[in-house]
């Protein structure tokens, strides 16, 4: 599968919170957070004697860190009877997306996005209402990623796990280290017309809040459109950095402008604010105008 805009339609979560889902008190202060997502996690955060607990608690938990508009994401477990009890415990229209970890083949998204089918049918819920996060975390997840990012129409985008996947290539996770393999998901994400979420820079490190606010300034120029987070602290620069300012958006409008202009008068290329512009660099600025109404919905 090879199209543009599969998920052209899909919402644009700047930052997704990750909260575990058995902590009620990490839950009921979760809307005080400002993300546009949580990620109520039943898998690394929650210890393996906590996994039923966390399961029954995900469906509330759901409802109430959406109460204020917040999409209300479930990171499920890997291994195939754990996930499914997990998608038995989570589908539910209060529910948008499911983060898959660990993936490592496009089989393994079209196996969980067919049980979907089945419980969204049992449940009364719009087919393709639930959507699919996948997080590549190692060597091998990587090699296939075409294979996973065009193979459900569920899947609406990908990010690098960068423990995980540092842990897989024997390496340290530091910003040189994961430069590449973040390219790589936002190159696969573009052919396979889904979102790269993500930064090339270790999840778990945010003491320094002006060397991250750096990253993620980077992270949008590689073409990333927002990213998973582990503490509050991260969330409002998700929130900054990945929103276009209103000098930026109406730069891209007076470009377009003077682009289509130009046309009119028989011009493939024009100058605008001392630099020729042409039909790929309209191609962004439009792009970063229909970035800006998805992140709005």
């Amino acid at each position: 599968m090879n199209t543009n805009t599969r998920n052209f339609d899909s919402p644009m979560w700047r930052s997704m919170l990750f909260i575990p889902a058995h902590r009620d008190d990490f839950v009921r202060k979760a809307n005080q957070r400002g993300a546009d997502a949580y990620v109520l996690d039943l898998e690394d955060s929650v210890p393996e004697a906590l996994k039923n607990e966390a399961r029954e608690a995900v469906v509330n938990a759901a409802d109430s860190v959406a109460q204020d508009g917040a999409a209300a994401l479930v990171r499920i477990n890997q291994g195939l009877s754990q996930a499914t009890a997990d998608l038995e415990a989570c589908i539910h229209s209060g529910v948008q997306a499911i983060v898959v970890p660990k993936v490592v083949s496009g089989s393994q998204v079209q196996e969980l996005s067919e049980h979907i089918d089945k419980l969204e049918a049992e449940r009364g819920i719009a087919r393709g209402h639930t959507r699919l996060i996948a997080q590549i975390e190692c060597v091998h997840g990587l090699a296939n990623l075409d294979d996973i990012a065009g193979n459900s129409k569920r899947l609406m985008g990908m990010s690098l796990g960068s423990e995980d996947f540092s842990a897989s290539a024997g390496m340290e996770p530091t910003p040189e280290g994961l430069l590449a393999p973040n390219q790589a998901i936002v190159f696969a994400s573009r052919r396979a017309g889904i979102l790269p979420f993500g930064f090339p820079a270790s999840i778990a490190d945010y003491n320094d809040i002006d060397r991250f606010r750096e990253t993620i300034r980077f992270a949008r120029q590689l073409g990333f459109v927002g990213a998973l987070c582990i503490h509050p602290i991260q969330v409002g620069v998700l929130n900054d950095e990945f929103t276009p300012s209103a000098a930026e958006l109406e730069q891209a409008r007076q470009l377009i402008a003077a682009y289509e202009q130009g046309l009119s008068e028989g011009k493939g290329a024009v100058e605008f604010q001392g630099k020729m512009i042409d039909a790929p660099v309209v191609a962004r600025a439009r792009e970063l105008l229909r970035t800006t109404a998805r992140v709005e919905l």
